[in-house]
């Protein structure tokens, strides 16, 4: 039986779930509205055994609809056109989430992120962000939480060469999810289906490979 937190965040984030069909294409107003980052994210998507919902910007669901019996990559490479992003490029990534975060050790603090010690891409968070420093306060690595919703929150984790293979990373996503867990919510986390660090690091955490992906696309 699926999790109610992550049943109600994936409705919330992408206007149904499940999916019904093998794909099923949803217009909902999330898509033109502002995401975590304060900006739109036009095209949000996940799939699992049963089935994929791909959510658009209604007035984009006809466009997509005529693409859904392509085979998949052809209608990832014709997505953003569809969806008025010509140019933009469709990414699939590994979708995962946790339930039960592996019982490791706290490795950071919570902090403003705000913080101008902080990186750049830390900065882009507006809620408090988990850092692990060394004995000198030198940024080590760090977690922020993407908000999608009151049920959901995604995990973005991030280490510096130096300190790399020291279990930092794992660390700090099992601490951080034991937080979004005690707020209420389900944490997820999404990589790139062949960065095989990530995949290790979520799995280490808790974050096992259920068989799930996620859609989007970005201008990257």
């Amino acid at each position: 039986m699926l999790d109610k937190r992550l049943y109600h965040h994936l409705v919330s984030w992408l206007g149904q779930w499940p999916a019904g069909r093998a794909l099923q294409v949803v217009g909902s107003e999330r898509r033109v509205r502002p995401g975590w980052d304060g900006r739109p994210h036009p095209v949000v998507g996940v799939g699992a055994p049963g089935g994929a919902v791909l959510s658009v910007p209604p007035d984009k669901v006809e466009a997509v609809r005529a693409l859904a019996d392509l085979p998949l990559t052809d209608l990832l490479a014709k997505l953003p056109t569809a969806v008025g992003r010509p140019g933009w490029r469709a990414q699939r990534t590994v979708f995962r989430y946790c339930l039960a975060p592996a019982p490791l050790p706290d490795a950071g603090d919570w902090i403003d992120s705000a913080d101008e010690s902080l990186p750049p891409w830390l900065r882009q968070f507006t809620n408090p962000v988990l850092v692990a420093r060394d004995a000198d306060g030198t940024f080590l690595a760090g977690v922020g939480l993407k908000r999608h919703d009151a049920h959901g929150q995604e995990i973005a984790v991030g280490t510096v060469p130096a300190a790399r293979d020291r279990g930092l990373a794992r660390r700090l996503v099992a601490q951080a999810a034991r937080r979004v867990l005690d707020g209420g919510a389900v944490p997820t986390y999404l990589h790139a289906v062949g960065n095989a660090a990530s995949a290790k690091v979520a799995s280490a955490a808790g974050f096992r490979d259920r068989g799930w992906t996620a859609y989007g696309i970005s201008a990257d």
